[in-house]
């Protein structure tokens, strides 16, 4: 993810095989191919390689119709590329925009532009740079396809109005996997005794953020995992998995009174946390069996510790655009509670943490992103990264965390970012290249 401007390259790479090729459908087919396994290759880690070739090649299938521009002109493969994104982000089973390009930018210098126009804006900005790559290596050249850059120009107006003192806690689990939460109230003695152990060495935290899965049993019906959360006396934020009779919830709970406040994640991840088309599903593998459907929420949540406004994120719901735009309308920190075990060690981790990156550049927030078994870290507004845990070990983050109020233009354009950037790609898509 480090390597931001190898995406404009690969781009104008595939652009000028398209100029050359005589099969632009299998060009494109390939493209995607290629992308996909090298950034999914994380989501073989404990299934096999089967789900991910899958995975793989029915995303690839979205990049076919970028073959248009033998019809039309290269200077309509912006357009067509982030349509494509804009599509694969919504549909099916509510969109998997992982490998949209905008998140492998968090290190570029016009990252700023998602501040302006959302990660949409910045994925087109990339493959503007691929085209101006492309025009280049033809000795042509147009200054038009830089006219949007000039939108990094456009002030941010966000405030500060205070600061916190959070404590996060990565806890660890027993064992990375599929199962890494079979052992009953493992995972959440690991969080428990490092938050003692941190409280004992100071206890001047404003609240207290443990990650997604951090409470492997539902807090409400276990007497002694209860106990032991009524014990804590600062504010705590939980990930915890909730059973409300039949129906099974993955939630963030902010711990204490009689009614602790509960978010109950919107966004699930498919074949994760539900399995669409199961007898289907059960074909390719027989995993598939040992994931109990959750039933998503439907409203956000923010959690107000004082003048603190915590609006929480759980895990894969940072790909989705509406969510995220909501929760920082409605907060002043962002707080994304994840878990990795099921990945191992692998890339996903990372590249999650690229994506949040990126949302706190587009939404002008401070995040606080917990993980159970890694990265986590501390990052402000402008997407740096002011403190990082490391992989696969237990470990905490102190840390004063400033309070942002205001919107960034993207949200306060709402949709219209995402109009503006298509009439932008449609200008350039009807100049003629020669």
């Amino acid at each position: 993810m480090g390597k931001w401007w190898v995406a404009p390259i690969a781009i104008a790479v595939h652009m000028y095989a398209l100029s050359i090729s005589s099969r632009k459908v299998l060009s494109s087919f390939i493209f995607g191919l290629t992308l996909n396994l090298i950034v999914l290759h994380w989501s073989s880690t404990f299934v096999g390689s089967i789900p991910w070739v899958i995975l793989a090649i029915g995303l690839s299938l979205f990049y076919l119709p970028l073959a248009l521009v033998s019809k039309w002109r290269i200077t309509a493969y912006p357009l067509i590329y982030i349509l494509l994104e804009e599509v694969r982000n919504r549909f099916p089973f509510g969109g998997f925009g992982w490998v949209r390009i905008a998140f492998t930018q968090a290190d570029a210098p016009y990252a700023k532009v998602a501040a302006i126009g959302g990660a949409t804006a910045l994925s087109a900005a990339v493959v503007f740079i691929a085209l101006v790559i492309f025009q280049i290596s033809h000795r042509k050249f147009s200054l038009l396809p830089l006219l949007p850059f000039l939108i990094v120009l456009i002030p941010v107006s966000t405030t500060v109005v205070g600061s916190t003192n959070i404590l996060m806690i990565q806890g660890n689990v027993p064992q990375l996997g599929l199962d890494f939460n079979s052992r009953a109230k493992a995972v959440f003695n690991n969080h428990f005794e490092r938050t003692q152990m941190e409280i004992a060495k100071n206890p001047n935290v404003d609240f207290i953020l443990w990650p997604e899965n951090s409470v492997d049993v539902d807090p409400f019906l276990n007497s002694d995992v209860k106990k032991s959360l009524d014990s804590i006396k600062q504010p705590l934020i939980i990930g915890a998995i909730v059973n409300k009779g039949s129906t099974l919830l993955n939630t963030s709970i902010l711990w204490g009174g009689e009614l602790p406040e509960t978010y109950i994640k919107q966004h699930l991840t498919p074949f994760g946390e539900y399995i669409p088309l199961r007898s289907l599903a059960r074909v390719v593998s027989p995993l598939v069996d040992e994931v109990e459907d959750f039933s998503p929420g439907d409203s956000g949540k923010t959690f107000e510790i004082g003048t603190i406004k915590v609006g929480p994120v759980i895990c894969y719901e940072l790909i989705d655009d509406a969510l995220l735009e909501k929760a920082a309308k409605n907060s002043n920190i962002l707080a994304v509670q994840t878990n990795s075990a099921t990945f191992g060690m692998s890339a996903e981790s990372a590249q999650q943490l690229s994506m949040t990156r990126i949302r706190a550049i587009e939404h002008g927030r401070n995040i606080a992103s917990v993980s159970t078994t890694g990265y986590s870290a501390i990052i402000d507004s402008s997407g740096k990264v002011l403190q990082k845990t490391s992989m696969g070990t237990a470990d905490s983050i102190r840390a004063s965390v400033d309070l942002i109020e205001g919107q960034t233009p993207r949200d306060r354009a709402g949709d219209w970012a995402l109009i503006g950037v298509l009439a932008a790609l449609f200008l350039v898509a009807r100049r003629e290249y020669t």
